[in-house]
């Protein structure tokens, strides 16, 4: 809220009248002490830096990237491991994601690598290396993947590989800094391969329980393909990353964690 102006007597002298408006600049003007300075740009929302609507043509500047992602609701500290197990349609399977130490150079940004493996029957059946970096402002960007498929008893690079800068490949974000309910953003762009993922923030639901245990609120994500029948909705915790994702519209598939290593 900002102040009154005071009225000063009337035989106050200009002097007075001067020195009582610069105690009430220095002062704020009675404001509540809440500043924004001047030279810092607001940090701008996931549905503006990577917009599902209209030419896509995400800002990304290697300076404003940061080594460390520490995002509260995707935390990717290296040498950690997220297990999930799960069902697709009738199939147990499980699936476990490593934050490597590995980085990987895209864009001229380093990037942190994850892998991730599902498995049937304990035999891994996919693979894939996912590449991430968090900027400035705290929003974790996706910037390509390798995936690998099995094919005749071997892994073989999967159609829908891509990488940011190559063949018309362009980030997306994967987690906001700031998600709030109502944002829309592309998490992936890669028109070639398929690859166009968006998701849109739901809100907070709670209590969800999972294996890893009860938690009383989470972030909730709904994330689709425009070229895919279906759609699933991700359970976010800050402080631990994803907890549960299902298969709301499609077939059925549904994945929740039941572990954390370091």
């Amino acid at each position: 809220m900002h102040g009154r102006l005071k009225q000063l007597p009337p035989r106050a002298s200009a002097s007075t009248i001067v020195f009582a408006l610069l105690v009430m600049l220095a002062s704020g003007c009675g404001s509540s002490g809440e500043r924004r300075s001047s030279t810092t740009a607001p940090s701008k929302s996931a549905s503006s830096l990577a917009p599902v609507r209209g030419p896509y043509s995400p800002s990304i500047d290697p300076a404003n990237f940061v080594s460390t992602i520490d995002n509260r609701f995707w935390p990717l500290e290296p040498g950690t491991a997220f297990h999930y197990k799960g069902r697709r349609g009738e199939v147990a399977q499980t699936d476990d994601e490593l934050v490597t130490h590995q980085t990987k150079q895209i864009l001229g940004i380093s990037c942190t690598v994850v892998r991730d493996t599902v498995s049937e029957r304990g035999r891994p059946i996919e693979r894939t290396l996912d590449f991430y970096a968090q900027d400035k402002q705290g929003n974790v960007w996706y910037l390509g993947e390798d995936s690998f498929e099995l094919k005749n008893g071997h892994f073989v690079k999967a159609s829908d590989s891509w990488r940011s800068g190559v063949d018309g490949a362009k980030p997306g974000i994967i987690m906001p800094a700031n998600p709030q309910p109502g944002d829309r953003y592309r998490q992936e762009y890669y028109p070639p391969g398929e690859a166009l993922d968006q998701a849109h923030v739901l809100g907070y639901r709670g209590p969800v329980k999972v294996t890893y245990g009860t938690f009383k609120r989470s972030l909730v994500t709904s994330e689709f393909s425009p070229l895919e029948p279906q759609t699933e909705e991700k359970y976010y915790v800050a402080g631990v990353g994803e907890i549960l994702e299902r298969v709301v519209k499609g077939h059925h598939e549904e994945f929740q964690l039941v572990s954390v290593t370091h």
